[in-house]
């Protein structure tokens, strides 16, 4: 026969074995828990050729962006236009939004830009290529430089100060007006660059200023070099200093995604800069 103080005891348990299971349940389904892998979140598409483009960003665990790119759809690179507009290098200008959650790396846009012809110095960039790039100020201040501004000339001669300046890199020769792009700014090429050393110009990394700082950065690749389906990285010369606190890329990778299908232009190893 089982006793009173038996049972008792009996329930006792199990009441206790249920609170720590309860206990246990409740912890381990805390929202509040830190996330604990990194996560890529991608703006939204648009058309380019017969396919897309579109732009990303990877962050941490922390929240902080690791890696800011494009990507292109395997089938963007088709159907492309060949005639450029009006006054312009470029037939195609397709402005990309970011994600809300990429405005932390300092950078607020991409323009898409596909130069059908290339553009000068045409001995060198006279190819097929896109430009593409990322700019830290608006869309509507970048739309705003037009010859047309009463300051064009001082504008485009005003240059950033030295510490903002890549090791290497210089603006073109000549009148900084005539060589300033509308829409776009002053390109800075650095020296050491293969395409300015003997070798075929594939791929290349451009500083570009406007009014006394340096407003872009922008990987530039021929259309052929991407069809090379490549997986390569280089680095990025580092200024003393960048004009805008964020987040910046010590390095550019330029892949080919077989499984995705897709072209991805990655400013990569971003570092946060004050």
């Amino acid at each position: 026969m089982i006793s009173i103080q038996s049972i008792r005891l009996r329930a006792a348990l199990a009441a206790a074995s249920g609170a720590i299971a309860i206990t246990f349940a409740v912890a381990c389904s805390d929202s509040s828990a830190p996330v604990t892998t990194e996560r890529t979140i991608e703006g939204a598409a648009l058309a380019l050729g017969q396919g897309t483009a579109r732009t990303w960003v990877t962050l941490s665990a922390e929240g902080a962006p690791t890696a800011l790119g494009i990507k292109l759809s395997e089938t963007a690179l088709s159907g492309l236009p060949s005639t450029p507009m009006p006054n312009m290098p470029s037939a195609v200008m397709l402005i990309l939004p970011l994600p809300a959650e990429a405005k932390i790396t300092g950078f607020d846009h991409v323009a898409v830009d596909w130069n059908p012809n290339g553009h000068d110095p045409v001995q060198i960039y006279g190819v097929p290529h896109f430009d593409f790039h990322f700019y830290t100020v608006s869309d509507s201040a970048q739309r705003a430089i037009l010859p047309s501004d009463p300051q064009w000339g001082a504008k485009a001669a005003s240059f950033p100060a030295a510490a903002f300046v890549p090791p290497g890199y210089v603006p073109p020769p000549g009148v900084p007006a005539a060589s300033t792009i509308p829409m776009m700014g002053l390109h800075w090429t650095d020296l050491a660059s293969p395409e300015l050393n003997g070798k075929p110009f594939t791929s290349t990394f451009i500083f570009g200023s406007y009014d006394g700082r340096f407003i872009f950065i922008e990987p530039m690749i021929t259309k052929a070099y991407l069809e090379t389906h490549p997986n390569a990285t280089v680095a990025v010369p580092q200024p003393s200093r960048w004009a805008k606190p964020g987040y910046y890329p010590l390095n550019y990778t330029v892949a080919y995604d077989a499984t995705a299908k897709e072209y991805r232009i990655v400013l990569a190893s971003l570092t946060k800069r004050e």
